[in-house]
């Protein structure tokens, strides 16, 4: 009996339904199977290529705000870890991670490029994977042509016609789905349009530095004594996480894979002066982004990067199972914190981030006149 059989009836059982098939159909023709397919054009081979190095968030990969002279096929490559992760001091979860990291790595491209994946689910992982980009067109995301049992890889491309900020997550099937993705199995991809970003008065947007921030929420249960358990393996725990998901109420909503993640040590850093873009996702909630002491002074809510930006917003908003960004130029030095401005989520749950400002301060913008000192009553 194969390994991919295995896994394969590992999942079908945890479902309580047969959502994984032991030989599922595959594509002869690189098309959606039972489908007539248009050959792809010979002029993609043409294109120039380029590889992106992908790096683990806050940080994005290295990427031009202009378009190119002509669109590129530009390689990546991720892998599939299913790791145990400690989300706060004692408490574990297997995340089901792209690249090891929670969330995935960000991947910048323009309109008009052509994503060329591979994908790789190491042969350690115990589960069946798979990657819906809700950029791209056709068959699911993509993820009814990526289906990798563990020791296996698949090789996709899409063209990204629609500029903007989107997720992308693991959408293996059923329950599996919302099991994967708040598991820490997503991430999301920048389409910078062709004719880059612009304000309402069509002048032209640029910044000095990006960062990504994908916002989590966790479902992790506990033994009858109100403590978290802890699991072997990745697939051990779905009985328990399904009882709490179904609760829709997470244990923790964090940035990154842990509490603190993006805090101390661990800060994005800016300077006074600098433009800093944030994109921001959540594949699996409604979630409310602050910048304490700043502004959104341009903001893509719904990540349609070649809209005109909302301007001077205090507070946005980015649904569930979708990416935004905001655009911001630091003003004055300091500690920012950066969260989710449910405040239960952030401050109780973890939905925070802090963005270390250096530079001269300005009292003209805000000045301590009189220091704290006692009064008469």
């Amino acid at each position: 009996m194969s390994k991919k059989f295995v896994v394969s009836a590992i999942c079908a059982a945890l479902l309580g339904a047969s959502a994984y098939a032991a030989d599922p159909v595959v594509s002869t023709t690189g098309g959606l199977p039972g489908y007539e397919v248009i050959k792809a054009s010979d002029e993609i081979a043409k294109l120039p290529r380029v590889k992106q190095t992908l790096v683990a968030p806050p940080n994005v990969p290295e990427h031009t705000l202009e378009a190119p002279a002509t669109p590129r096929v530009v390689e990546v490559e991720m892998f599939i870890e299913e790791k145990e992760i400690e989300v706060e001091p004692g408490v574990f979860m297997w995340a089901f991670t792209f690249n090891g990291s929670v969330p995935g790595p960000l991947i910048v491209v323009h309109e008009g490029d052509y994503v060329e994946l591979t994908l790789k689910n190491l042969s350690k992982n115990v589960l069946v994977h798979n990657i819906d980009f809700h950029a791209s067109t056709g068959a699911l995301g993509g993820g009814e042509l990526t289906h990798v049992a563990p020791g296996e890889e698949v090789k996709l491309r899409w063209k990204a016609i629609k500029p903007g900020v989107h997720i992308y997550h693991c959408a293996p099937g059923g329950a599996m789905i919302p099991w994967h993705v708040v598991h820490g199995m997503n991430g999301a991809v920048v389409v910078l349009p062709k004719d880059g970003l612009k304000d309402k008065n069509g002048n032209k947007l640029t910044y000095d530095k990006a960062i990504y921030i994908g916002e989590q929420d966790f479902y992790i249960p506990k033994d009858e004594n109100g403590n978290y358990k802890r699991y072997a393996n990745a697939a051990e725990s779905y009985a328990d996480d399904k009882k709490v998901m179904d609760g829709l109420i997470p244990t923790h909503i964090v940035f990154g894979e842990r509490k603190g993640h993006y805090t101390g040590d661990n800060s994005p850093t800016a300077k006074v002066g600098e433009t800093l873009m944030i994109y921001h996702s959540q594949a699996n909630r409604f979630t409310y982004p602050h910048l304490i002491g700043g502004h959104g002074e341009y903001v893509w809510e719904r990540g349609n990067l070649a809209d005109v930006p909302a301007q001077d917003l205090e507070t946005w908003s980015i649904a569930a199972g979708s990416a935004g960004a905001a655009m911001y130029t630091f003003k004055q030095p300091g500690t920012y914190v950066y969260l989710n401005h449910n405040l239960i989520e952030a401050l109780n749950l973890g939905a925070l981030a802090t963005i270390k400002v250096d530079g001269k301060w300005d009292n003209n913008l805000m000045e301590q006149l009189v220091a704290p000192r006692k009064f008469k009553e």
